[in-house]
């Protein structure tokens, strides 16, 4: 699959270039194919066996061996000490990727790289659209040993091995560190190296992707397990700078903090860190300005990204603190439960909670990648599960009926824990979201657009008004209520089947999600609750709006729901006057 990374994608090469190649000499006369394999590029330093690794590696995939190096000297008519010599380090790394980038364009090869290829940026940029790198990491006295006789190396003509291959891991290591692989190759056994090249290639499961291409801001968001140990790989292509200001609360810290920090420093990104308690009341304006006090006090520059590791609560805080910070930061999401892998992590809505409501001081920031990391959902309790799979439910419900049928063939196996069937719902839930955003980005259509998201919380969100907003009813237990109860107050108005109702109902009763208001424990009046939906932000020239339903992935927006029936519903479900 082709993995696309706009601010990272190779640029054009000028039309100048000092030294004379013949590209037509360089690699397989054939073109790539469709479907035909990623080529497997290897990166290290020198004497970490790439040419050696690579033959054997090549010779049991059954596909050639390339050495660009060769295919330099090759398309130059020179030896790369020559090259190096007669134009300089800069003009040979641009023929290097040049020579590089021919090699991409073509059939799957295993191909092995010089030691500083993977250093350019945009031969990087190249190697990670259309190709899988590994990186041979090798000891020092392993390397030492192994180049010790090769006077033809240019960067070993100065100074002792030792010396210089000491100075170049501390330079390259953190860059080779953003190949999609990273394979210990510390013993001389070649045959035992290529053994594990292999097994990882086989064993290797890249993320999932899910492409968000906006207007003013494209990125994507990133889902499997283990993300969150190769963030800094992941990160790095997109960071404006090594540095990042990492914001998360009290509970998530112990979990999944020091791994993220460890993926930081493993790529070179330094990164300080702000933890706030864990809860909602965190969304409050005073520790909105704890934390932008935080950045400032930290020098933070409009280059140093935000990146918030945690649930919502720490989704909406830390990016609203990045969007009026500077006036804007970077901002990365690393969602922790599946609520925010769903939902808040995706579209750029921040925002925090005042006494007048929830939300209502918030900003549209996108962020500039988004990690879910699906291992992080094995440290939530089955309660937090069932609250996010609300919200893939719901996206089925509003626009994608082939997304309720999956739901319900597979809904049972996601609450179970069943990671490829977690990472396909996210995969799911977000794709459709980020097709609902891209139409209508900052939610400015007057009918139906990125307001239908809001299926079920003009319900839910009165019932967490009415509980304090206290962790006694989650967010997305909430919007599990008010699913249902939007369509029952579209069945009361007659745009709506019963059946489908009925259909809706069965399958929350069947995941023992929660279904109707008395699944709260508590007593409501009906009247007070349409009293919180009037100070709800979707009011729009005093008259409340809701999302209802024609059915299955039929929502539209409807401004003109007499009160009464709004009443009539909320009395039929359990509530008082």
């Amino acid at each position: 699959m082709s993995r696309q990374i706009p601010p990272t994608r190779p640029q054009p090469e000028p039309a100048s270039l000092a030294i004379p190649l013949d590209l037509s000499a360089v690699g397989p006369a054939s073109p790539r194919q469709p479907g035909s394999g990623r080529t497997i590029v290897l990166v290290g330093l020198m004497g970490a066996g790439k040419t050696t690794i690579g033959r054997l590696l090549a010779a049991r995939l059954g596909v050639p061996f390339v050495d660009s190096d060769e295919e330099i000297e090759r398309a130059a008519g020179c030896t790369i000490a020559d090259l190096f010599q007669r134009y300089g380090e800069a003009e040979f790394r641009r023929g290097e990727r040049l020579v590089i980038r021919r090699l991409l364009s073509g059939p799957p090869v295993v191909l092995a790289t010089g030691g500083g290829a993977f250093m350019d940026g945009r031969t990087r940029a190249s190697v990670r659209e259309h190709a899988v790198s590994i990186w041979l990491r090798c000891p020092l006295d392993v390397l030492v040993q192994r180049v010790a006789d090769r006077t033809h190396r240019p960067l070993l003509n100065n100074t002792t091995p030792h010396t210089v291959l000491a100075d170049l891991m501390r330079l390259r290591h953190p860059v080779y560190a953003e190949a999609d692989i990273i394979v210990d190759c510390g013993d001389d056994n070649v045959e035992h190296s290529a053994d594990h090249v292999l097994h990882a290639l086989q064993h290797n499961q890249q993320p999932l992707r899910v492409p968000v291409r906006l207007d003013r801001a494209s990125y994507e968001v990133l889902i499997g397990p283990d993300v969150i140990r190769r963030a800094g790989a992941l990160l790095a292509p997109v960071l404006p700078q090594k540095r990042v200001m990492v914001i998360t609360d009290a509970t998530v810290s112990p979990l999944h903090l020091p791994r993220l920090l460890e993926a930081l420093a493993e790529t070179g990104i330094r990164a300080e860190t702000i933890t706030i308690p864990p809860g909602e009341g965190s969304k409050s304006i005073g520790q909105y300005e704890r934390v932008t006090n935080a950045l400032l006090e930290a020098h933070v520059e409009r280059g140093t990204t935000v990146v918030a590791l945690g649930g919502g609560v720490v989704g909406d805080l830390s990016g609203f603190c990045a969007a009026t910070t500077l006036r804007g930061l970077p901002f990365v999401q690393i969602p922790t439960t599946l609520l925010s892998q769903v939902d808040s992590s995706v579209g750029g809505k921040t925002g925090i909670n005042t006494p007048f409501g929830k939300n209502l001081l918030g900003a549209f920031h996108q962020p500039i990648a988004v990690l879910a990391d699906t291992s992080t959902l094995a440290t939530l309790p089955v309660r937090e599960l069932k609250a996010g799979y609300a919200e893939i439910v719901k996206s089925g419900l509003l626009g994608d009926a082939g997304l309720f049928d999956w739901c319900e063939r597979h809904g049972a196996a996601v609450l179970a824990g069943d990671p490829g069937m977690q990472a396909e719902a996210i995969r799911l839930a977000c794709a459709f979201k980020a097709r609902v955003v891209v139409a209508d980005e900052r939610e400015e259509r007057r009918t139906d657009g990125r307001a239908l998201l809001n299926l079920g919380h003009t319900f839910g969100h009165a019932l967490e008004a009415e509980m304090g907003y206290n962790g006694s009813l989650l967010h997305g237990e909430a919007v599990s209520i008010g699913l249902r109860l939007a369509f029952m107050l579209s069945v009361r108005l007659g745009y709506c089947a019963a059946e489908d109702l009925d259909r809706v109902t069965r399958h929350l009763e069947r995941l023992s999600m929660p279904a109707r208001i008395g699944d709260t424990g508590r007593n409501f009046s009906a009247a007070q609750l349409v009293r919180n939906m009037q100070r709800d932000k979707k009011m729009r020239d005093g008259r409340l709006s809701f999302v209802l339903v024609r059915g299955i992935g039929r929502a539209f927006t409807c401004r003109d729901v007499p009160d009464e029936a709004v009443l009539d519903v909320l009395r039929a479900d359990g509530c008082t006057p």
